[in-house]
């Protein structure tokens, strides 16, 4: 018997924005990788005109219509979907200020799309962001069906280790070359127990401790692998979110592909 979705109700939120019809087709994706409820949500003015326009655009991708303009807030809602741009400067694509907000605050998982397309093309090559807790290991969980759905070329679980960290490990291991070379292979050899206590799993997987300055090391690391989605644990404190670890904090301000932050 298949597992049961981890997310009872998906919403997509949008206005009538030239991309409106590619995020609503991306929040399709998602609800067919994980059976929920689908709701949108809408701020502003409900009218006929509205309600027309999601109407046709439910038809056109054989969306239930009776989910139309349900509010974020009277809703139980496990995962929200949105685009993720307000406007690319250059090379380097920030998040919208409506996309930052969601990966701050939202109570729930978030799911943003840079490029959205009315025909989603495979997710091929997925970077997951490991940490070792217990809500880092439930999440990869979460992310294996969907690499397996889509399906995945290949998926890396990376480990994020900045020049800090490794200072901190050298200086516990008394700081010679030996020992920090033993620190390595102990990193490697953690990051390969957390992916084989996530169960068996027919999605080729490739781990990865990511070195660097900064965290944006990891930036770097998911445009050289060409990823089309980033995943990041990311664990909630009671009712609110958890901010996000320094490591990783870049990405409330530069998203290198589509994200994904489970909570």
């Amino acid at each position: 018997m298949a597992d049961p979705s981890p997310y009872k109700s998906i919403a997509v939120a949008t206005t009538f924005s030239p991309r409106f019809r590619e995020v609503l087709a991306e929040a399709k994706r998602i609800r067919e990788r994980f059976p929920a409820d689908l709701h949108l949500i809408y701020v502003g003015e409900r009218n006929e005109e509205t309600a027309e326009k999601f109407s046709d655009a439910l038809a056109a991708l054989h969306l239930p219509a009776e989910a139309i303009l349900r509010a974020l807030a009277r809703e139980k809602i496990d995962v929200i979907v949105a685009g993720a741009l307000e406007k690319e400067v250059v090379l380097h694509p920030f998040l919208g200020n409506v996309a930052r907000r969601l990966v701050r605050e939202a109570p729930c998982s978030v799911v943003l799309f840079t490029r959205p397309a009315a025909n989603p093309k495979p997710l091929r090559r997925i970077v997951f962001v490991a940490d070792y807790s217990s809500h880092g290991l439930k999440a990869l969980k979460i992310a294996l069906p969907l690499a397996a759905s889509e399906p995945c070329d290949r998926l890396y679980v990376i480990r994020i280790i900045t020049t800090f960290d490794q200072a901190r490990a050298s200086m516990g291991a008394g700081g010679t070359k030996g020992k920090d070379s033993s620190a390595h292979d102990a990193e490697e050899e953690a990051l390969e127990q957390f992916v084989l206590s996530a169960g068996a799993t027919d999605v080729p997987i490739e781990v990865r401790c990511v070195r660097g300055n900064t965290g944006l090391a990891a930036s770097d690391f998911v445009q050289s692998v060409k990823a089309d989605l980033l995943v990041v644990p990311l664990q909630k404190n009671g009712e609110a979110s958890q901010p996000l670890p320094s490591n990783i904090a870049w990405i409330t301000d530069v998203i290198p592909c589509n994200l994904w932050v489970i909570r």
